[in-house]
């Protein structure tokens, strides 16, 4: 265990570096052939480098190789293969769809209804690994067997939901980035104390991934996302929950999410197809963009207004993540208590 234990962070800083190495050259390309996003968050909008997140799918992808690849010729034997090239797959196919889309252009890429029915197809390397049917353990409830229902439904539903919901709470330097950090770290710790270290392991190159982006994308962001990682690190996520049997905890671990959505279908309810972003002021500060929250995002600039007399982007953002890590420790007492 020592030995994968070591493989495992070995592979995490080669993740962790291949971000760190090729992001910069990316975020110099992208700027000078106009492949940028506009920070709308700042008082002067400026141009961003856009689909930054395509270093986080090589970095996650060559960590999850060299750990396999580690494994095998250490121990003469193949390591996790159908876990490993499951998640790779699911990467790399989830985050082309966001490529595309960031590509062609910000409400101008992919039709939406598009996007999110091609993640389905998307989630068939994770249907294949997860082919032998699957029971799950509801707390208060306790073991639900779903047979083949579940590589061959559950599956897809959920890559598709995880994928486009982990790209609803976004907009903020540093936030998409954040939370994927802090639902993995978690989410590691969990499977740590259920002595799952395959999930333990897939989190943990997967967090090195987007630790290493933080570094561009903190504010000031000098590198957005964009689609390629949301999408891809929605769906990997789902991924990870889905390998190491651990639906209800990554269930329960969205929860922001569901809140996202209902405050979403309230905006269509009142005629608003709402943005994240806030009203941004001359001194960089944020006013609330409608007259009611139609997102998280809105109410955290209400409830920083609330407490301190002004709100900034970081705040939103460090806000959301101390949510986040509530959820967390809520979900940790919760399915380990």
């Amino acid at each position: 265990m020592l030995q994968e234990a070591l493989i495992a962070l070995t592979a995490s800083a080669v993740s962790f570096a291949s971000v760190m190495v090729m992001l910069p050259p990316w975020i110099s390309v992208a700027s000078q052939r106009g492949l940028v996003g506009y920070d709308m968050n700042k008082p002067d909008r400026r141009p961003v480098a856009e689909a930054g997140g395509l270093w986080v799918i090589v970095g996650a992808s060559l960590g999850l190789l060299i750990m396999e690849a580690i494994n095998t010729f250490v121990n003469g034997s193949l390591y996790k293969p159908v876990p490993v090239f499951s998640l790779v797959s699911l990467l790399m196919l989830t985050g082309l769809i966001g490529l595309l889309d960031d590509i062609l252009g910000w409400k101008k890429g992919v039709p939406q209804w598009v996007r999110v029915l091609s993640t389905i197809p998307a989630a068939l390397p994770l249907m294949i690994a997860k082919y032998n049917g699957y029971i799950v353990h509801v707390p208060l409830y306790g073991a639900l067997y779903l047979g083949p229902l579940f590589p061959l439904v559950v599956v897809p539903i959920g890559v598709m939901g995880a994928s486009n919901a982990y790209n609803m709470i976004a907009g903020y330097n540093g936030l998409e980035a954040g939370m994927g950090v802090v639902l993995l770290a978690f989410t590691a710790a969990f499977a740590a104390a259920k002595g799952l270290w395959f999930t333990v392991y897939a989190s943990l190159v997967m967090a090195a991934a987007l630790a290493a982006f933080l570094v561009y994308n903190w504010y000031p962001a000098k590198a957005f996302p964009g689609n390629t990682m949301t999408y891809a690190v929605g769906a990997y996520y789902a991924g990870i929950v889905v390998l190491g049997d651990i639906a209800a905890f990554g269930l329960f671990m969205y929860l922001l999410y569901y809140v996202e959505l209902v405050l979403f279908i309230r905006g269509l309810a009142h005629g608003v197809y709402k943005e994240n972003f806030g009203r941004v002021q001359p001194d960089g500060s944020l006013l609330p963009p409608y007259e009611r929250s139609y997102s998280l995002t809105h109410l955290m600039i209400r409830l920083q207004r609330a407490l301190r007399g002004r709100a900034t982007e970081r705040g939103v953002t460090i806000g959301l993540l101390a949510l986040q890590a509530l959820v967390g420790a809520v979900a940790l007492a919760l399915f380990l208590g």
